[in-house]
């Protein structure tokens, strides 16, 4: 009997295990059957617009429910249609199931910041629930860009070696070839410790730091830096630098400047005076009469010297330069001193000076100028100084006086009577290059026998009855507004009185355009004659 029943016990598990099995074997599933890939470059330019395809297909002959998929960009990546970094496409977006043998593809654009050699990673995940099955699973891949190439120039123009205290100008330049406008820049510079800072141009949000609103293709700029660098003779110092972009909070270095200097034992000193002065601000128009300055100040003679001076602004009138006993080619913006033409070059003892002088015109006026600065820098031997001297900007005040306007259309009987009241339309025209300015306004005089009668436009005169001054208060201007300027019309009225007769009447007295140079930091201004009636000929003489 007890035979019989372990007969039967083994024969019920041998049944459960068989259907066990056909249940295991009917309802298993394997991850593995779906495929999940990433296609994309990989190797990556910094600012290009890559494209990632995300290829989802089921390798089974199971149908997968409730599928979702979720893309990750790379750390540094800029969405092309402002995305965020992390992507996902709900059940819905991916028509609830995938079916055997079905195939979806997902593309996400970017474009990717960061520096050259760096790898940037993107991910997919995608989970789902295999028909039947209460489980879910989960498929993860990832695809790796290294970026190999950033088309930014990064670059310090420094000397290699300089005299321990000794003034030091360098340059730190960049300019974008990318094929993106880049935004929200920002430079950094880590100077040595024993490097002394002076002063920086342009000014920055700190002594190391400098913002940058927009860089596009084909533009750049340059930051000087003047300063000096203490130490022992024959010490090394490093000068550091990044160029990169905030992104969500977080700095992106794009380029890095490095660059070592060597403290020398300094053998010459260079210095310049321009119209007898070591910081002269010029303005339009000006003859500049340069003297360089150069002295030995090691302990032995130096022979057979050339000494080189290049300029670089477009305010130089090249063609009017002169020198003595320099040559320069025509329109040349470089002038060279020869040991031979002038005796100091030729021996400078310990301790001696020489001097050469040249002189050269500014242009009266140029376009697209922003902060107005003349360069030179001066190479004698193994010295090489830059030399920065600021230029004023320049105003320019245009009135006239008009009849039959199209303002105001003011009206005038012609000949001029005395007794008779006349309209006139004066329009006051504002124009400032170069440079940036503030508290601009202009300031007139009213004649006793005229008068304002109310029309302005804009409303943006002041009157004084009792100084009878008249004053447009502009506030800020931008530079290079030559071409688009700023203006105000107003309409007065002459009544010319008895003693008038036989003569030209005033309409406004002298006038005066005013202003705050930023740049500079001084005061400027441009004057007017005042304005009578002689502008409409004889007629506008009294009768």
């Amino acid at each position: 009997m007890l035979n019989k029943i372990i007969f039967f016990l083994i024969i019920i598990i041998i049944i459960i295990g068989a259907v066990g099995y056909w249940f295991y074997q009917g309802n298993s599933y394997s991850k593995d059957v779906l495929r999940l890939e990433i296609f994309a470059p990989e190797t990556i330019k910094v600012g290009e617009e890559i494209e990632y395809s995300v290829r989802i297909k089921n390798n089974g002959d199971v149908r997968l429910d409730e599928p979702s998929l979720v893309f990750e960009y790379p750390d540094t990546a800029e969405p092309i249609n402002g995305e965020s970094l992390r992507i996902t496409k709900e059940s819905e977006e991916l028509d609830n199931a995938i079916y055997p043998g079905q195939e979806k593809i997902f593309r996400f654009k970017a474009r990717i910041f960061g520096e050259q050699g760096q790898i940037k990673e993107a991910k997919a995940l995608v989970s789902y629930r295999p028909r039947n099955l209460k489980a879910r699973y989960v498929s993860k891949t990832s695809h790796l860009a290294t970026i190999d190439e950033v088309p930014l120039t990064f670059e310090f123009d420094i000397p290699s070696g300089v005299g321990s205290g000794q003034e030091m100008n360098f340059s730190l330049n960049y300019f974008s070839s990318i094929d993106y406008p880049l935004s929200d820049l920002e430079i950094k510079v880590d100077y040595p410790t024993a490097f002394e800072l002076k002063e920086t141009d342009p000014r920055g949000i700190s002594d190391n730091q400098w913002k940058i609103s927009n860089l596009s293709k084909a533009e750049g700029g340059r930051i000087d830096i003047k300063g000096s660098l203490r130490g022992e003779t024959g010490a090394t110092e490093v000068f550091k630098s990044q160029i990169g972009i905030w992104q969500r909070g977080e700095f992106i270095v794009l380029k890095q400047a490095i660059k070592q200097v060597k403290i020398i034992e300094p053998s010459l000193y260079i210095s310049q005076l321009i119209n007898n002065s070591s910081d002269y601000i010029a303005k339009s128009g000006d003859l500049l009469h340069y003297e360089i300055i150069f002295r030995n100040i090691g302990s032995n003679p130096l022979q057979h010297l050339f000494l080189a001076n290049k300029f670089d602004s477009d305010l130089f009138d090249f063609e009017s330069v002169r020198s003595l006993k320099g040559q320069s080619g025509s329109g040349d913006n470089s002038i060279i001193w020869d040991w031979h033409d002038v005796p100091k070059l030729q021996f400078l003892n310990a301790g001696e000076e020489g001097i050469v002088e040249l002189w050269i015109n500014l242009k009266e006026e140029v376009a697209n100028i922003n902060q107005a600065k003349l360069e030179n820098e001066v190479v004698l031997g193994q010295a090489r100084r830059k030399f920065v001297s600021k230029v004023r900007t320049k105003l320019e005040l245009d009135q006239s006086p008009y009849v039959d306007d199209e303002i105001f259309g003011s009206q005038a009987k012609f000949p001029l009577q005395t007794g008779e009241e006349n309209l006139f339309t004066i329009i006051w025209k504002a124009k400032n290059y170069y440079n940036q300015i503030e508290d601009a306004k202009i300031q007139s005089t009213l004649p006793p026998q005229v008068k304002l009668t109310g029309k302005v436009t804009p409303q943006k005169l002041a009157f004084d009855p009792i100084t009878r001054e008249i004053v447009w208060s502009i506030g800020d201007l931008d530079p290079n507004q030559g071409e688009v300027p700023s203006q105000l019309a107003f309409q007065i009225q002459l009544k010319a009185t008895s003693n008038q007769k036989g003569k030209f009447a005033e309409l406004l007295g002298k006038t005066t355009f005013s202003a705050f140079d930023k740049w500079t930091e001084e005061h400027v201004e441009a004057t007017s004659s005042a304005i009578t009636t002689k502008v409409f000929g004889e007629q506008g003489k009294i009768q």
